[in-house]
């Protein structure tokens, strides 16, 4: 099933100060004191302009920089990439696909076995939605990312 994410005035006019500073004009929270750095829960972070599912917890890691950071998208059409030449240096910035959010920058300096890419987010362009919420908030294809109490393991699987 595929949805229609993208910007609009409404979606616009709820954002606080700060959730409109990063989306729209690229800016960056400070590090260790934004929502999710440290964030451990399993769910989805979505695109809090759009609702765009962006990034699992089960490609969360701590990357010690105080910014939530995941080893990938939760599907590689959610972002998109363009070359960021601000501060002096430059870097890989890191978009919503649908709306055209700024979400933050990709380095490689991730951990090897998963890829090695690093996807440093700003949790204030993002809105986490617990797994147990997931299919009331319209998710439910990402519950299977999630195994439960009742799923079996690999080795219940194997025997």
């Amino acid at each position: 099933m595929s949805k229609d994410y993208h910007k609009s005035p409404e979606a616009l006019s709820r954002l606080t100060e700060q959730q409109y500073a990063v989306t729209q004009d690229e800016g960056t929270e400070p590090p260790f004191r934004n929502a999710y750095w440290n964030l451990h829960d399993d769910g989805i972070y979505v695109d809090v302009v759009s609702g765009q599912p962006l990034f699992s917890s089960n490609d969360k890691f701590d990357s010690g920089t105080g910014w939530p950071s995941f080893t990938r998208p939760i599907d590689p059409d959610a972002v998109v990439t363009t070359t960021d030449r601000t501060l002096w240096m430059t870097r890989t910035e890191v978009r919503s696909s649908g709306a055209d959010s700024h979400l933050g920058h990709v380095f490689d300096d991730g951990p090897r076995a998963e890829g090695g890419l690093r996807y440093c987010m700003n949790s204030a362009s993002l809105r986490f939605v617990p797994v147990d919420e997931l299919a009331d908030q319209g998710y439910g294809e990402y519950l299977g990312l999630f195994p439960t109490p009742d799923s079996p393991t690999s080795e219940e699987d194997a025997a």
